[in-house]
């Protein structure tokens, strides 16, 4: 199952190697479970009878009856999983994403439609690490979205996509942390004051590391919590000063601001978070080949969003 699965390179491979509802079934009960069926009421695996040509399952203990969809982010669509594959495929392939009306062009389902499948693919691959950042660990904040300060020059290194030093706007704070050479994790935070962002970084950085940041005072007295402290200069123009520098994490705001600013166009604060997630997942895979991408994410595809919730103010 699993080397079959990985041998496409594109959506009309991804359309022929899942032809059918049965294909992709069968496909989702592997990354799912294995080759052992689980319970999705009450985590029993001691006996799962297979009922309705196998598409159907019945829990010996709990009594109830599910489908591979159950306790997943497919639960309750009527869409079938041929299209949510394609979906899902396309979303981990794009290096910056794919719009919501792209992708209902692409599939055949409404923009609407499109737009709540991204953000259930979104809520699933929520890569928030299980282990703390260490070794040489860059932070910095960023801006998204809303309007610069009047009268507040724009930062050349941004490209024009925002005021690096954004406080004072209508854009939304992101803070992200970056292991050199490994993982990223990022969220969306109410202001960039040393109490919130230093409040992350004990919670997800381990105690050994050494933190490269700028010259923002929110990131005064580091090296009381941390290993040491590096910081570079930006606001004197220095960027580099031979292994201190933050390039790693503003890699990051380059890819998360592009996709937003051509993918996107636009992102409102509520949903930042997960648009941040989807480009994290990215990030933290990229050494991963597209269809081994793919295959990841149906592992982690546990858990329900219902638009109900999406929508909700």
């Amino acid at each position: 199952m699993k080397q079959t699965a990985n041998k496409f390179t594109n959506l009309l491979d991804v359309a022929n190697r899942f032809p059918d509802d049965k294909s992709c079934r069968e496909f989702l009960e592997f990354s799912r479970w294995g080759t052992k069926p689980v319970c999705p009421h009450c985590g029993s695996v001691r006996k799962i009878y297979r009922i309705n040509d196998g598409k159907l399952f019945k829990c010996a203990d709990c009594r109830k009856q599910f489908t591979v969809r159950v306790g997943t982010i497919f639960e309750d669509s009527a869409l079938p999983l041929q299209k949510w594959f394609m979906a899902v495929y396309l979303i981990t392939a794009h290096k910056k994403g794919i719009s919501s009306v792209q992708l209902g062009k692409d599939i055949g389902v409404t923009q609407k439609s499109a737009w709540f499948m991204l953000h259930r693919i979104r809520y699933a691959v929520r890569t928030k690490p299980s282990k703390p950042l260490n070794g040489i660990v860059e932070a910095d904040e960023t801006y998204v979205g809303g309007k610069p300060r009047k009268g507040t020059l724009r930062n050349p290194s941004e490209s024009g996509l925002g005021n690096k030093r954004g406080r004072g706007t209508t854009k939304t704070p992101v803070f992200g942390m970056v292991e050199r050479g490994g993982r990223v994790s990022a969220q969306a935070v109410t202001n960039v004051g040393k109490k919130t962002l230093q409040g992350i970084m004990k919670k997800e950085i381990s105690r050994d590391a050494i933190i490269m940041t700028d010259e923002w005072n929110a990131y005064n007295d580091l090296e009381e919590t941390f290993d040491s402290h590096e910081v570079v200069n930006h606001e004197s123009r220095e960027y580099v000063r031979g292994d201190v520098h933050t390039n790693t994490i503003e890699g990051f705001w380059a890819i998360l601001k592009r996709s937003i600013v051509g993918i996107y166009h636009h992102v409102s604060p509520k949903h930042l978070d997960r648009y941040v997630d989807e480009c994290e997942y990215r990030w933290n895979n990229r050494d991963m080949k597209d269809p081994d991408r793919f295959g990841k994410m149906l592992t982690v595809c546990q858990g329900r969003m219902t638009y109900k919730t999406l929508i909700a103010k």
